[in-house]
C-alpha cells in the first residue's frame, strides 16, 4: 500500500508530494489532466509574494511581515484567519531556497508588472517552468505520477481516509475501468470549482431577466477544476469555510477563450484610464490603490454590471505604462467613434468621459506611486493617476469576469488537516485552492495564491508523512506548524 496519496497536479500538490517523499514516505500523485495540460492553475502563474526584511537576490528593499499582513487584511476586509495568514507570510520568507533545490529559478520583476519588484519573486519561465521543474524533481525522487486520473470520490471511515476512487474513463481511444486506490494518508490539492458551470450558476443565481449570471464568466485557468472532491467531502460532513460567490476574479479581455487564457488576457490599464459599463457609465474608483492590490476585485465589479461586461478606456498617454494584453485594443481618433466601435451609447459615453476630464485635478503624475492626480466633483471618484482622456488615439478593451479560483473550501488549521465536526482528521490533509478560503475570505493581492499553496502544500506533505512516523529532515516547516 502507498504511504501518501496526493490528489492534484498543481503547485500545492507538487509541494506536498515532494515534502512527503523527502521525509521518506512512498508517494503517488494523481493528476486529472493529461500530461500536456498538467499543473492546474499554477501553469498560468508568474510569481510568489514574499516577506523579506532586507533585499534578497531578485527582491529589492524590504517587505516585512506586518506590511504583508496589512496588505492582506486590507484586501480581505478582515475576512481571514490571522494565525493561518501569518503562517503563510512567514513561510514565504524561507521557501525559495527549497524551491531552488527542486529546479525552480527566479528572475527580477518584469518591466510592466507594476509595483512588484519589492513584494513578488517572479519564476523564470513562468508557472509552466515551475510546474515542469517540480514534476522532474518528483519523478527523480521516486514519486509515482499518473495522468488522466480524475478522482470521483473519497472513501472514508469516519474522519479517516481509506481510499480514492477513479471512475471509468475514455483515454486516448481506450475505455479504462474504475479503480480503487488505498493509501495510509492523503493530501487533497485538487483545486476549486471554477470550471463547474452548474455550481457557478447555483452560487450566482439569475438576474432580473432570468439569465444565469455565471454564464458570462470566463475561466482563466484549467478546465479540470470541477470541484467534484470538494462537493463530495462537503456531503460527507467535512467542515467548510467561505462564500461560494467569492473568488479570485479578474476583469479580462472579453475576447479571451473560455478556458486557459491565463495571464496574457488580463487587462492591466484600468488604473491609467476609466472603466465604463455597457450604458457608458463609470461604476468604481479606477485609481483606488496600486494595481497588484486591486486587479482581482475588478472581475467581481464587472460581474455586478448589466450583462457582466465592461470597457477599459485609455488614451495615447497610457501606452507603454502597462503590460499589453494578447489582443489589441479597439482604436479610434475620437471618443464618439470609439463608442460606435465598442457598441456603447455614444452620447452617454462621451458625457461620462467629459465629466471625468473636467473633474481631473492637475498634479504630478507618477504611475509608480500613489500620486496626487485625483478627481473632484464626480462620482465615483478616481483617487490616483487621474488624467484627462484628451490625447488621441483612444483605445478600448472589452471586459468580462475571468475566474481564476473559487474560495469556498475545506476548513483546516496550522497542520493542514481536514476538519470534521471541529476535529482534525488523523490522515487526511488539504492544501492549495481547496483551503485558500481560510486565508482569503474575499479579495486578492498579487502572488498570494502561490504563497498559500506553497506554504500549505509543504505543511500538508510533511504532516501526512509525520502521521505515518516519517519526519522531514528540515525542521523549518515542522517548527512553523508547531508555533503558528
Amino acid at each position: 500500500m502507498i504511504d501518501v496519496l496526493v490528489i492534484g497536479g498543481g503547485n500545492a500538490a507538487l509541494c506536498a508530494a515532494l515534502m512527503a517523499r523527502e521525509a521518506g514516505a512512498s508517494v503517488l500523485l494523481l493528476e486529472a489532466a493529461p500530461r500536456e495540460w498538467r499543473g492546474g492553475n499554477s501553469q498560468h502563474t508568474r510569481n510568489l509574494r514574499c516577506m523579506h526584511d532586507a533585499p534578497q537576490d531578485v527582491l529589492v528593499e524590504s517587505y516585512p511581515e506586518e506590511e504583508f499582513w496589512q496588505d492582506l487584511l486590507k484586501v480581505t476586509g478582515g475576512m481571514t484567519d490571522e494565525r493561518l495568514a501569518r503562517l503563510v507570510i512567514r513561510a514565504s520568507a524561507t521557501c525559495r531556497d527549497w524551491m531552488r533545490s527542486h529546479g525552480v529559478h527566479f528572475q527580477p520583476s518584469l518591466s510592466g508588472a507594476l509595483h512588484t519588484a519589492r513584494t513578488n519573486a517572479f519564476f523564470m519561465g513562468g508557472g509552466k517552468a515551475l510546474v515542469n521543474a517540480y514534476f522532474r524533481s518528483a519523478e527523480q525522487l521516486g514519486v509515482g505520477v499518473r495522468y488522466n486520473a480524475p478522482v470521483s470520490h473519497i472513501e472514508l471511515d469516519g474522519d479517516r481516509f481509506v481510499a480514492a476512487h477513479i471512475g471509468p474513463r475514455h483515454v486516448n481511444g481506450r475505455d479504462l475501468p474504475a479503480e480503487r486506490i488505498e493509501a495510509r494518508a492523503c493530501v487533497l490539492a485538487a483545486g476549486g470549482f471554477e470550471s463547474n458551470r452548474e455550481w457557478l450558476r447555483e452560487a450566482w443565481g439569475q438576474n432580473e431577466r432570468g439569465e444565469w449570471t455565471a454564464d458570462n464568466f470566463l475561466i482563466r485557468g484549467t478546465r479540470f477544476n470541477t470541484g467534484v472532491l470538494l462537493r463530495g467531502l462537503m456531503e460527507q460532513g467535512a467542515d467548510t469555510i467561505g462564500d461560494p460567490t467569492q473568488a479570485h476574479m479578474v476583469a479580462i479581455d472579453a475576447r479571451a477563450p473560455l478556458y486557459d487564457g491565463g495571464i496574457c488576457t488580463r487587462i492591466d490599464c484600468v488604473s491609467l484610464g476609466v472603466v465604463v459599463n455597457r450604458s457608458g457609465q463609470r461604476f468604481y474608483d479606477e485609481g483606488e490603490d496600486f494595481w497588484p492590490k486591486r486587479y482581482a476585485i475588478w472581475g467581481r465589479l464587472v460581474a455586478q454590471q448589466p450583462g457582466q461586461v465592461g470597457f477599459s478606456i485609455i488614451d495615447q498617454k497610457a501606452l507603454g505604462r502597462f503590460m499589453p494584453p494578447v489582443f489589441a485594443g479597439t482604436k479610434a481618433n475620437t471618443l464618439g467613434e470609439l463608442a460606435q466601435q465598442l457598441g456603447l451609447p455614444e452620447g452617454e459615453f462621451v458625457a461620462t468621459v467629459q465629466a471625468y476630464n473636467a473633474a481631473c485635478q492637475v498634479g504630478t503624475f507618477d504611475h509608480t506611486r500613489l500620486d496626487d492626480c485625483h478627481t473632484q466633483g464626480v462620482q465615483p471618484v478616481k483617487s490616483h493617476w487621474a488624467r484627462p482622456l484628451d490625447t488621441p488615439p483612444f483605445y478600448g478593451y472589452p471586459l468580462r469576469p475571468g475566474v481564476t479560483f473559487t474560495y469556498l473550501g475545506l476548513r483546516t488549521d496550522h497542520t493542514a488537516a481536514v476538519h470534521f465536526a471541529g476535529k482534525p482528521s488523523p490522515n487526511l490533509f488539504v492544501a492549495g485552492e481547496m483551503m485558500a478560503g481560510n486565508v482569503l475570505g474575499k479579495g486578492y493581492t498579487a502572488g498570494v495564491g502561490m504563497s498559500i499553496g506553497t506554504a500549505f502544500g509543504r505543511i500538508a506533505g510533511t504532516q501526512a508523512a509525520a502521521a505515518l512516523g516519517y519526519h522531514h529532515p528540515s525542521s523549518e516547516i515542522t517548527h512553523d506548524c508547531a508555533t503558528a
